[in-house]
């Protein structure tokens, strides 16, 4: 896909053109966070910051976009500017696979107001969708547990070119492989597949269309076993197969099963490999799973050992979308704030930093601490709505979350592989307490201001208040 810095919303642009007109040089800080956990969880996944680091370095307005702009009744003098456009700002942000919580800066964006404007829609689509396939994918790696293999096998079903981000995001959450072909080249993620039931249906005899399938691609060999009867007809071909393959010197993958009583079918597919002598080779379970189907499967005992995960994962089913939003915090040096009749919708002033606390042991104690970027030294939390509510935490470990990852639009630092970037999530999940992660009634992470911060805050809220 040809990302164009036209590839944003038309009120971006008109309200840009106004910038360029009265105030061009204007500095802005926003900030980008969300407000409510996906999947009503405890936590969610930061994903996608750099595709959105990547795509930044290069925007640019290409002719037809001048071209099409100019059909809309922008002035000449802004398309000339525009030709020239180029992010020359810097972002500071949370690490990319770092477990992140609702109502604090995920990342900042700290540039002139036209060109943080006119990047917000493009940021907001990627970091949002990215961060909810993330957090569902890490949820259901949470089921499966470790010991099973997990396959992203979503793209039939994905919003068009959402299933590209949506692989990549799927193993960034802790997927092992993908059967999208382009997102496994370009993201260099592991590429596995099994077959289709047209290719079994193709032939007038099932035993032939398997034998013909593992003869040209023995290698990570899986067949479908559901076409006509599981354990009548699919399964006792399959160890057909297996059998002759042997033979060979080869051995059959697995056998997948995608329809049906999942946990009764594989408990019987288990025990008569095994009665087969073919052990080692694995039960592939598919058909509309997720993270709660996938627990009952496991509770139930199911012996299955790869699960192929499609339409629930890269349409982040129930959800849908992750309401992250950019807001405005500073501009010229001066802070800025956004009033709501609902509190959780006022938006926070200046640029800032935010702390994690740890506790004696390094786990994550449970609460982030937004500050004033500037502050030197932060104690104590208060809560940003009841001043009756406040945390200590002096004695405890604090990490600083944002850090400088662009500067004047190019990246600081070297890339991160995706394996690199999810290894450094699970190894931040294992951090995070068991309590936030229960997918019922999961623990609330505090998020709290430093006395500053509040203070400044509130002295703005009364300021604009009518």
């Amino acid at each position: 896909m040809n990302i164009t810095a036209a590839y944003t919303d038309l009120y971006q642009l008109t309200m840009a053109q106004v910038y360029f007109i009265t105030k061009p040089d204007g500095r802005a800080v926003f900030d980008y966070y969300y407000r409510t956990n996906p999947f009503k969880g405890g936590y969610a996944v930061f994903a996608g910051l750099e595709d959105v680091l990547d795509i930044l370095e290069t925007l640019k307005f290409s002719e037809s976009d001048i071209t099409y702009l100019e059909q809309h009744g922008f002035e000449r003098e802004f398309l000339e500017y525009l030709k020239d456009f180029r992010f020359q700002g810097t972002i500071y942000s949370s690490k990319e696979g770092d477990v992140v919580f609702p109502n604090r800066p995920i990342l900042q964006v700290e540039a002139n107001i036209i060109e943080a404007q006119i990047i917000e829609t493009l940021l907001l689509n990627i970091l949002n969708f990215q961060t909810l396939i993330a957090t569902k994918a890490s949820r259901i790696r949470y089921s499966a547990g470790n010991e099973s293999t997990l396959l992203d096998m979503g793209l039939r079903r994905a919003h068009a070119t959402g299933g590209y981000y949506a692989s990549r995001a799927a193993a960034i959450g802790g997927f092992d492989s993908t059967s999208n072909v382009k997102a496994a080249e370009d993201y260099n993620i592991p590429c596995s597949g099994t077959m289709a039931h047209s290719f079994i249906q193709s032939y007038e005899d099932e035993l032939k269309a398997f034998r013909d399938f593992a003869k040209i691609r023995p290698i990570n060999c899986v067949l479908l076993v559901d076409t006509y009867n599981t354990l009548r007809s699919g399964l006792p071909n399959a160890i057909i197969i297996a059998k002759e393959m042997e033979e060979r010197g080869e051995k059959l993958l697995g056998v997948r099963l995608d329809s049906g009583d999942l946990a009764y079918l594989s408990k019987q597919t288990r025990k008569i490999l095994d009665d087969a002598n073919l052990g080692y080779v694995k039960i592939v379970a598919s058909n509309q799973l997720d993270e709660f189907v996938i627990k009952s499967l496991k509770e139930q005992g199911a012996p299955i050992d790869i699960f192929g995960v499609g339409t629930n994962l890269v349409t982040g089913k129930p959800d849908a979308s992750l309401g992250g939003v950019y807001k405005l915090s500073e501009y010229n040096g001066d802070p800025r704030i956004k009033l709501s009749e609902n509190i959780i919708k006022v938006s926070l002033p200046y640029k800032k930093q935010v702390y994690r606390v740890l506790d004696t042991n390094g786990m994550f104690y449970g609460a982030d601490s937004i500050a004033v970027f500037s502050e030197e030294s932060v104690n104590e939390m208060i809560h940003p709505f009841d001043a009756t509510k406040s945390l200590n935490f002096e004695h405890f470990d604090r990490e600083p979350l944002l850090e400088k990852v662009m500067v004047n639009g190019a990246k600081v630092n070297p890339p991160r592989t995706v394996q690199e970037i999810a290894n450094y999530s699970q190894s931040r999940l294992e951090k995070l307490p068991e309590e936030y992660k229960r997918f019922q009634n999961a623990h609330i992470y505090k998020i709290g201001l430093s006395n500053k911060l509040k203070k400044e805050r509130d002295i703005l809220v009364a300021k604009h208040k009518l």
